[in-house]
């Protein structure tokens, strides 16, 4: 999808301002409400916008620890695993990758014996070898997509 300096601009604003509403959108933009609706609509459908949640801290759930499992798999037990993970609460997310290990798991528990348990866990699922895992002391840079959108804004200004 060809993304236009409108789309761009509206996009920076669902980001910075979620909770500002069309109007207020419009407003910035100096577009009318319709025009705002339908690029939204448009960007949902591309999936460009793929949602509007608010971003919950799992440390303010409790889940004080984070951590990276890498997943070593028994060959071709990639989809068997991946339907075992989405029923464990604590897996953020899951990716398949290529390198050292086949699915790279970002989870979170209440402690460090906590990881220790999910690790169990994930050992315990057919079709898991082996794991490896890294605890995080702190998330240096946090999910974002705004520096791309500034970037992508610069590329088609030029």
């Amino acid at each position: 999808m060809q993304l236009d300096d409108v789309d761009l601009a509206l996009l920076r604003l669902l980001v910075e301002e979620p909770r500002a509403g069309s109007r207020e959108y419009a407003r910035l933009l100096g577009i009318a409400r319709g025009t705002v609706a339908s690029r939204i609509a448009r960007l949902e459908r591309a999936g460009t916008v793929t949602g509007y949640a608010a971003q919950v801290s799992p440390a303010g759930l409790g889940y004080g620890v984070e951590a990276f499992i890498h997943l070593h798999l028994a060959q071709g037990k990639l989809d068997d695993v991946t339907a075992r993970l989405t029923e464990i609460p604590q897996i953020l997310e899951a990716h398949s990758t290529t390198g050292d290990g086949d699915v790279l798991c970002r989870v979170v528990a209440e402690s460090n014996s906590g990881i220790e348990a999910l690790v169990q866990t994930l050992l315990a699922i057919p079709g898991v070898v082996r794991t490896r895992t890294e605890i995080s002391l702190s998330q240096r840079v946090p999910y974002r997509v705004l520096p791309l959108l500034h970037q992508a804004a610069r590329r088609a200004d030029s």
